[in-house]
């Protein structure tokens, strides 16, 4: 039986990350294997573009492009593989955070990253992507107080305005595969609200 591919998505500072642990966990324990990965990166040739990525100035349009090069490799070599075998794939971001931060921050046209995804991951897409969302505001609050930013965490608040908006256009386009989890309240009450979610997948 093939698995399920489940994503993570959000700003920065929006706290998706500190879940991946427990949601692993959870589904261990009902007897799940997990593949858990991350984006951009995933794979060797994925974690170098990733280097570039999140350090380097480039054009909008190229970084698309290595986005769409790093999540190829990632599907061919990671993605595919574990679903195929019934494992479950766990990844921190996907193809929405393109749709997110260089189609609504860096204003690539849609169009064309809707052309990379069909060409990339044919009909590949999550059986359920988790929207961790908070205020521009608290995750730039966050933000200030994290490790050494990269280049997209050192972006403004207009920047993250544009960045969360797409993502909420995202959920709303595709109500059936998004949940939205506000992640602005305590740590506890968002660990409850994934867990509900992830037990109804």
């Amino acid at each position: 039986m093939r698995g399920k591919f489940i994503t993570l998505e959000g700003m920065d500072g929006a706290g998706k990350s500190t879940h991946i642990p427990d949601i692993i966990k959870l589904l261990e324990s009902k007897g799940v294997e997990v593949t858990s990965t991350r984006e951009p990166g995933g794979t060797a040739l994925g974690e170098q573009l990733r280097v570039l990525l999140l350090n380097e100035a480039m054009h909008p349009e190229t970084e698309t492009l290595l986005m769409f090069a790093a999540r190829r490799e990632h599907i061919a070599k990671v993605i595919e593989p574990a679903l195929a075998r019934g494992a479950w794939v766990l990844s921190d971001r996907f193809t929405d955070a393109t749709y997110a931060y260089q189609s609504g921050g860096r204003g690539v046209s849609a169009t064309k990253v809707i052309e990379l995804e069909s060409w990339v991951q044919a009909d590949l897409q999550p059986d359920l992507t988790l929207l961790f969302d908070v205020p521009v505001s608290v995750s730039v609050e966050r933000l200030a107080s994290a490790r050494a930013p990269d280049k997209f965490e050192r972006e403004s608040s207009e920047f993250f305005t544009k960045i969360r908006n797409a993502y909420l256009d995202r959920a709303k386009n595709n109500p059936n595969r998004f949940r939205i989890v506000n992640s602005n309240q305590a740590l506890d009450d968002v660990k409850l609200e994934v867990k509900k979610i992830i037990l109804t997948v």
